[in-house]
């Protein structure tokens, strides 16, 4: 068993822990604690216990158990480029597959909402259907790993996020 205080844990403790501390004492405000059997506990409150799990550390979509995939699995970023030369903003959009049961994902549409653009994009890449519903690369598999970028020219950015996914 190791006790401390706040001084000087980054350097007693590896990284993973001193996150884990950092991340204890700005929820209870406790500044001291020790390890024993793995199980964090803080030294003025030795009944609270924090065990240590990856779960902590990564954040696991919720399954259902034999559920391949979900709407997590699609994951979508995007930020300013440079913009168009008559001074239109554009923005890069990439959408990754990254399901962890190595699972191809169809169907997937995005909430979109009046999505439009000054640039063209692909229909087959991505298309508004409708008010708030998008489609990605034509409704076909995007692979487990893929992503499928694009641009698009707007005044401002389009919140995109994933409405329905089919697991493929």
């Amino acid at each position: 068993m190791r006790a401390f205080s706040s001084c000087g844990l980054a350097a007693v403790l590896p990284s993973k822990f001193s996150l884990l501390f950092m991340l204890t004492f700005l929820i209870t405000g406790e500044a001291t604690g020790s390890f024993k059997d793995g199980n964090f506990t803080l030294g003025s409150a030795p009944h609270r216990k924090l065990l240590i799990s990856r779960s902590i550390l990564t954040e696991e979509p919720d399954r259902i158990w034999g559920e391949k995939c979900t709407n997590a699995d699609i994951v979508i970023n995007q930020g300013p480029t440079d913009p168009l030369p008559s001074g239109i903003p554009t923005y890069t959009v990439e959408i990754m597959n990254v399901c962890v049961t190595g699972c191809d994902i169809s169907g997937i549409h995005l909430t979109c909402g009046w999505f439009s653009s000054a640039r063209l994009i692909n229909p087959k890449i991505f298309k508004r259907i409708h008010y708030d519903d998008c489609l990605v690369n034509d409704g076909r598999p995007l692979v487990n790993g893929g992503t499928i970028s694009f641009q698009y020219a707007n005044t401002f950015l389009y919140p995109l996020s994933v409405a329905t996914v089919i697991c493929s």
